[in-house]
């Protein structure tokens, strides 16, 4: 594959194929390939001396899969320098060789050559954000295409499990086992540039980064998540994880919502819930019945005044489940308190405030123990791009998750302006449609994959049972299995199961590896708009 007319990658090559390479014209090799991956393997040593035999100059510098860095990148540009041309790089497929020569594109003016590769070059591939939609998309794309070139623009060092955040708050899970290494869920063959976007440029297929490198791409998916606004609640950020204020939407505090409810020995326990949209709608009640079932089990619930503070007008969206939740609003003797929205927390004094719309002034809350559900939206540098729609969400397709004005852009995840309950297990379904629709767009063809708006809420009741919610576009119940083997009207030890021992492993070793179980999209034959595709 020519990347440049002085570059060119391949897979492995063999000492037999090097005069042919010659003949190519090429006058330097390099070898990406660390000795040893493979028992047929030539070795490096083999390949140098056949090299020096037909005058072709060979270098080796190894690459391990998932670990490229900037020191490789600057081994790279070093070679370059002197190497003469054209250069050919070689590993097992090529795509660490491509990876590498990127990167080397992209290191910061001083440490490259060749800075105008760094501002123009272009990526087949470019999906912004590491996260759940990110990962599960380039997952998905390489399922369906091992040749595509995907790059993932991601500044964390580390990716989170956060529907196990709840988990850590209730004394199921450790916190670490909701955490791992960027690099070690980054799907094998995709580059990963650290960093992060600043702005879009649609119009010219381009994205500028932080750093201040401009990418340009072929196909671009949206997936960096939504923006969680703790400084939205007045006082909140100054007391959070202290005097009796905790919440589990925030990695560092979700241990310390399970200290304080197993501390909590009386008083007033409030919970509190914000307007809509928000990641896991179920997810501050999930807090609450974990606590109250905790309280009822050390016999202290009798002494404790568990309040629920609910900005919207339901306990929950889709009527189904609402019966045996209310169920367990009843066992608990739980105080439900609907269109209250927490606007303000005096940490010292342990008042929270909420704000009604019957009226302009604040109504006091005293509590003991609070824990806050804060208000989200998109993120700035997407809600003020171009891309947004009025809600300040990535304006798509609520079917095919196609950019609704840019045919080359998709996006998934918490960002997009689709409908449905922002879950993991709503990325689960979005991303096989994305892949299979950005590889259809790709090669012309007329299969169009759509998304019906799945969306997954295992709300915990207690200790050993869920009452596992899953529906779609307008609150269409969409059960994965047939009621007789899991009732997710009811609270269910299957569904317990299924939320705290099988599905971090059908989201790490599944989802973010591209396999689709129980995931296949319905294709319909249509074809894609690809107006703006055409031109790229």
């Amino acid at each position: 594959t020519t990347l440049t007319k002085d570059f060119a990658v391949a897979g492995q090559l063999l000492p037999e194929q090097l005069a042919e390479v010659a003949a190519l014209g090429f006058k330097t090799i390099i070898n990406n390939r660390p000795d040893a991956e493979a028992a047929d393997q030539p070795s490096s040593d083999t390949m140098a001396a056949t090299a020096r035999e037909l005058n072709l100059a060979y270098y080796y510098l190894p690459v391990v899969p998932n670990q490229l860095t900037a020191d490789l990148a600057k081994e790279l540009d070093d070679i370059l320098q002197q190497a003469p041309a054209p250069v050919l790089a070689y590993c097992r497929t090529g795509n660490r060789s491509g990876q590498l020569f990127n990167l080397r594109n992209n290191l910061p003016p001083s440490a490259a050559t060749d800075t105008q590769a760094r501002v123009e070059s272009t990526r087949e591939v470019l999906i912004v954000g590491g996260g759940a939609g990110g990962l599960a998309a380039a997952a998905s794309l390489l399922k369906r295409d091992r040749k595509l070139q995907i790059t993932v623009i991601e500044p964390s060092d580390v990716h989170y499990y956060q529907p196990g955040w709840t988990l850590v708050g209730g004394g199921v899970f450790r916190q670490q086992q909701t955490v791992r290494q960027m690099g070690s869920v980054m799907p094998r063959g995709v580059e990963w540039i650290k960093d992060a976007v600043a702005s879009f440029e649609p119009d010219d297929n381009a994205v500028v980064l932080q750093s201040g490198t401009r990418l340009n791409y072929q196909y671009l998916v949206v997936a960096p998540g939504l923006k969680i606004e703790w400084d939205k609640i007045e006082g909140l950020t100054d007391t959070l994880g202290s005097n009796g204020v905790t919440s589990n939407y925030h990695f560092d505090h979700a241990p310390g919502t399970w200290e304080k409810i197993c501390n909590l020995q009386q008083g007033n326990a409030v919970f509190t819930q914000p307007p809509m949209p928000i990641k896991c709608a179920g997810a501050p009640q999930k807090a609450m019945y974990q606590a109250a079932w905790y309280w009822e089990q050390q016999q202290r619930l009798k002494n404790i005044n568990v309040h629920f503070f609910n900005a919207g007008g339901v306990l929950f969206g889709v009527p189904d489940y609402v019966p045996a939740l209310e169920s367990y609003i009843s066992r608990y003797g739980i105080d439900i308190h609907y269109q209250h929205q927490l606007v303000a927390v005096d940490g010292p004094a342990r008042k929270a405030f909420f704000q009604t719309p019957d009226t302009d002034d604040r109504i006091e809350v005293s509590f003991d123990f609070l824990h806050v559900s804060p208000p989200q939206c998109a993120p700035d540098f997407i809600a003020g791009s171009p891309l947004a729609g009025s809600a300040g969400w990535v304006d798509v397709d609520q079917a095919t998750l196609q950019h609704t004005r840019f045919s080359n852009v998709f996006s998934l995840g918490d960002v997009a302006s689709t409908s449905n309950a922002k879950t993991a297990a709503a990325v689960r379904k979005q991303a096989p449609v994305v892949a299979h629709n950005i590889v259809s767009l790709k090669h012309n063809r007329d299969s169009v994959a759509h998304y019906e708006g799945y969306g997954s809420c295992p709300l915990i009741v207690e200790r050993g049972k869920v009452i596992l919610a899953e529906f779609g576009y307008g609150g269409v119940l969409q059960p994965t299995m047939p009621s007789w083997i899991l009732n997710g009207k009811q609270a269910t030890r299957l569904g317990w199961i299924l939320k705290a021992h099988m599905l971090p492993p059908i989201y790490f070793d599944m989802m973010l590896k591209g396999h689709e179980w129980l995931a296949t999209p319905p294709v319909v034959r249509a074809g894609l708009n690809s107006s703006i595709v055409n031109e790229v």
